[in-house]
């Protein structure tokens, strides 16, 4: 589970609903202070959300990019029906395409007159996306489906095919119980099993209230059938190094669900950049936020100067 480091949004950052063609989906909306040079859509990971993100938003605003952390269907503050086939990975995917109608990168001109906005807009404001963990396997199908959307794609601690075979057994310990047990429960006995990852002391304020809440407001459906796309994901990687579009792998140096060799790999045969933080496992924008953001600033900032 993505423990955040702080919880509290920066000035440069709005809390929302952004309305789609697939409904509403609660995110968490950074802006520069002058006319965006792009617009970068953060998908979470399992058992995650938006806030997963919250301290990439200023570092990315500051370096010129608009920044939009979404909840995904049946995560956290965005709702969703209790219906397992609701969260079939196509149908997240298609989700994260209305979410990407929706932002309209081309608009992002604040500080434009309206006389040079269109042109203006036209060439300074692509759609990044990067999905993390989950996030990074919903996202890379939104590409495959829909590859012209996106300026570029960053795939955040997330592998070629499905987790390790350790992580595996933990995940279907995890939906066997969600079918039988209240989420309540069932978040008893995760404490119980996985101390905190932190001293109690360093915890900062309000954290560990937000992770219970965070879990209490997932839809356990939508748990069941994304940690069943975990345990069963195929190899993708050679239909995804077809799409003709700029990637970019990043992790840790140290990753349980897919180890590092295997994101690796994953990087050569997409042609893709390959960043590892120093310090970081599972979760680098949660545990080491700043060299994160430099690190995808650079890419996109390289995105842009070859386009």
């Amino acid at each position: 589970m993505s423990r955040p480091p702080f919880i509290t949004l920066p000035g440069c950052a709005r809390a929302h609903r952004l309305r789609t063609a697939r409904g509403e989906f609660a995110v968490h909306d950074a802006r520069p202070e002058g006319a965006a040079r792009g617009t970068v859509l953060l998908v979470p990971g399992f058992t995650g959300s938006k806030e997963d993100f919250i301290a990439l938003l200023e570092p990315l605003a500051r370096a010129g990019f608009r920044v939009v952390a979404v909840d995904g269907r049946g995560q956290h503050e965005t709702g969703g029906p209790r219906d397992e086939g609701a969260y079939a990975q196509q149908e997240l995917a298609r989700d994260v395409l209305a979410q990407a109608a929706a932002l309209d990168a081309r608009a992002n001109t604040t500080g434009i007159t309206a006389d040079t906005a269109d042109a203006t807009a036209e060439r300074s404001a692509p759609l990044h996306v990067l999905g993390h963990s989950l996030g990074g396997l919903v996202v890379r199908t939104a590409v495959m489906m829909a590859p012209d959307t996106f300026a570029s794609l960053t795939l955040m601690s997330s592998g070629p095919a499905a987790i390790s075979e350790s992580q595996q057994a933990r995940t279907k310990l995890l939906i066997d119980a969600l079918a039988v047990t209240d989420m309540e429960t069932v978040w008893q006995a995760m404490r119980e099993l996985d101390p905190p990852e932190a001293p109690e002391e360093s915890t900062p304020p309000g954290v560990e209230d937000f992770l219970h809440q965070r879990w209490l407001g997932t839809v356990p459906e939508q748990l069941i059938a994304t940690g069943r796309q975990l345990n069963s994901e195929p190899d993708r990687v050679a239909e995804l190094a077809g799409v003709a579009l700029p990637k970019h792998v990043l992790s840790g140096i140290v990753d349980y669900a897919w180890p590092v060799p295997l994101m690796d790999d994953m990087a050569d045969r997409l042609g893709a950049r390959r960043t590892v933080i120093q310090g970081a496992g599972h979760s680098p924008n949660a545990e080491r936020p700043l060299p994160t953001a430099e690190a995808l600033i650079d890419f996109w900032r390289g995105v842009d100067r070859d386009s």
